[in-house]
């Protein structure tokens, strides 16, 4: 008789860094934010306030001024690594999802060479030369990506560990004249996935990609909000409305190509794991998910949320919510074998896409 076990991507361990500079709303109370190019004429604690009911965003982490995407990155790929219980020389391949490089403070410029995943392996004092590592640029959604990628080399047969790191610090990127900036936040996560062999499905089950390019105007670099900024830096800027629209109306089509393609019923997700962008937009994607199976209620305790203390991190939010839940660090909710989940983003570009995920 022949072996009809498969082969599927597992989880193994998993790490975060979350930077230790707290910022509140209070951080903002002295800056000028300006909107087409007129100073706002509200009191900034009003502007604050409203920002934070939209978003649910109360607070958000900065990293020190010595660290840098790559430090981050690599001090939650160690833990992710010891998290494993496994040999760090016997990874195949390390792969790092970021958008802008190692930014040093102040300065506003990308540094993409050498691949921030070649630093980390540096960083982690990896020999292997077969540990193949290279960067994944695909906005917010580009750890999702990054575990996709993986999830094809696992099952080809090529690797049998990869670990995939999101990552970024988007303090140093963002416009202080823009009042979207409050948005985003620095931190990084790490996953490590392995090689299982099983006669039923488990690990990642199944995924969906999409890319809207005829949308990708809604997120992109731009000159700062106060025409009086001569510096020539290009800043991030988002058309928040518009994307927020974008998001509630394509990212529930995504997953549920996702999940109708994985043969699992959608009563049995118990967690989705989605990007932390907007509290009230997450909401508002999972009611319209449900509505799609023609259900109108959204079970209680679905979807982890962290964004009222981390804010968006891009790449690095999905991962470091995996750790955290993993870890018990996330009140009612608690990850057990068996269980069934979603991970989910949008970003820049625009991509979307899903992955689903058997504990």
């Amino acid at each position: 008789m022949g072996n009809n076990n498969k082969i599927y991507s597992v989880i193994t361990g998993t790490g975060s860094y979350i930077p230790e500079n707290i910022i509140s709303g209070d951080h903002f109370l002295e800056a000028s934010f300006f909107d087409n190019g007129v100073k706002l004429d509200k009191e900034n604690t009003e502007i604050i306030n409203k920002f934070s009911e939209i978003t649910e965003i109360i607070e958000r982490r900065y990293v020190g001024a010595d660290l840098l995407n790559s430090d981050i990155g690599a001090l939650a790929a160690k833990k992710a690594i010891q998290d494993a219980g496994i040999d760090k020389e016997s990874l195949d391949h390390i792969i790092f999802c970021h958008n802008f490089g190692d930014v040093r403070l102040n300065s506003n410029r990308t540094d993409m060479i050498p691949a921030l995943a070649a630093k980390v392996k540096a960083q982690l004092s990896i020999e292997n030369p077969d540990c193949v590592a290279y960067d994944v640029i695909f906005g917010c959604p580009g750890w999702v990506q990054g575990v996709i990628q993986a999830d094809y080399l696992i099952r080809s047969g090529d690797a049998k560990k990869v670990l995939i790191i999101g990552s970024e610090t988007l303090s140093r990127i963002v416009d202080p004249h823009d009042r979207d900036s409050m948005i985003f936040s620095d931190g990084a996560g790490a996953v490590v996935f392995e090689a299982r062999e099983s006669d039923e499905p488990i690990g990642i089950i199944a995924h969906k990609s999409q890319t809207f390019a005829s949308h990708a105007n809604l997120l992109v670099m731009g000159n700062s909000n106060n025409p009086g900024e001569t510096s020539g830096n290009l800043y991030l800027k988002m058309n928040g409305r518009k994307l927020y629209e974008f998001a509630v109306i394509n990212v529930p089509k995504v997953v549920k190509e996702a999940i109708d393609k994985s043969g699992v019923a959608i009563e049995k997700i118990k967690t989705v794991f989605i990007h932390q962008a907007n509290g009230k937009m997450d909401n508002a994607i999972m009611k319209r998910l449900f509505k799609l199976y023609d259900l109108d209620t959204v079970p209680e305790n679905l979807v982890p949320m962290t964004i009222s203390w981390l804010g968006n991190s891009s790449v690095a939010t999905i991962p470091t919510l995996i750790d955290l839940v993993k870890h018990d660090k996330v009140k009612d909710y608690k990850i057990e074998k068996g269980d069934y989940a979603v991970f989910a983003s949008v970003g820049a570009g625009m991509h979307i896409n899903a992955v689903v995920y058997k504990f």
